[in-house]
């Protein structure tokens, strides 16, 4: 496939579930007329109309290889999307990051207050597996098990919070780029590994065929973690819709203060065209994953 038609192709798709991931989340988080709906506006400001959607689109794209119903894939996509939401509602509190703009907006604290950003995230994670039990997202049980506990998995010590552990701690120690390839495989790449994980669970293929897509979502996970890092050391902050040179200031080792950004953005590429390498036994049905993989390291936000 051609470069501009598989931009073409992945650009449309991107607009199409951006809008169907607003639209559930927009009959998810219905404003209540009580005291709950401070807390259900922070969550519509933390999960509606920003963001780029990568998770989701994976987990569809992946979803419908194997002949799911594009809308239960999307509830499972939203259940992954509902807790990224959360981690950057909890990773921005002055107490962990202390942000004022994520996705060119404010931040949930900034709009709202401290504790009520504390609850949207908590309701937020919690609202991922009230999604994922729902028979609407699958009609097997066993699949909406295996379902929550790859997202389960994910998000927790053994995944992303464990990874968000990792890095707090990498601006007090000096970490090698074994480390540092841990902490983000955890912090970012297990995140993505889930939707695609997921949208394999809901195609029903059994776990000693999903090696390929594992292998896949790892190696685009490191291809993601190395273009933010990148895009952190040398990107425009009003394209990226946050606060740059952080990790700089902090003094954090990243990709690119261990491997310079000459030598981070080839190690991307490598990951990128590796990560298409693991797609070889699919035909065109996997053309927007091939796209994702060179996206994730072109992207300038």
């Amino acid at each position: 496939m051609g470069l501009v038609l598989a931009d073409d192709l992945l650009g449309r798709a991107f607009q199409r579930v951006q809008r169907e991931v607003d639209a559930l989340f927009d009959s998810l988080l219905e404003v209540p007329d009580d005291p709950r709906a401070r807390l259900i506006a922070a969550m519509r400001h933390a999960a509606i109309g920003g963001g780029k959607r990568v998770r989701p689109m994976l987990l569809v794209t992946v979803a419908e290889m194997y002949g799911v119903s594009r809308q239960c894939a999307l509830r499972a996509g939203c259940a992954v999307e509902a807790i990224h939401a959360y981690s950057l509602v909890h990773d921005d509190l002055p107490c962990m990051d202390d942000d004022d703009m994520r996705h060119g907006k404010p931040t949930v604290h900034k709009v709202f207050d401290e504790a009520t950003a504390v609850l949207a995230g908590d309701a937020l994670h919690a609202l991922a597996f009230e999604v994922l039990a729902d028979p609407r997202t699958s009609s097997d049980p066993f699949v909406r098990a295996e379902l929550v506990q790859a997202l389960a998995t994910a998000s927790g010590h053994k995944g992303m919070a464990g990874g968000q552990m990792m890095d707090m701690a990498a601006g007090e120690s000096e970490f090698d780029l074994h480390t540092i390839t841990r902490l983000q495989q955890l912090k970012t790449g297990a995140l993505l590994g889930a939707a695609v994980e997921m949208g394999a669970i809901l195609g029903r293929v059994p776990a000693e065929g999903r090696a390929h897509l594992r292998a896949y979502a790892r190696d685009i996970g490191l291809a993601f973690q190395i273009a933010d890092d990148l895009l952190d050391h040398e990107g425009d902050e009003e394209k990226a819709g946050k606060a740059l040179r952080k990790d700089a200031e902090q003094g954090k080792a990243t990709f690119v203060s261990l491997m310079g950004p000459d030598g981070a953005r080839q190690q991307a590429r490598a990951l990128s065209e590796q990560a298409i390498g693991h797609l070889q036994a699919h035909g065109a049905e996997a053309d927007l994953l091939r796209a994702l993989a060179r996206f994730v390291v072109e992207r300038d936000r």
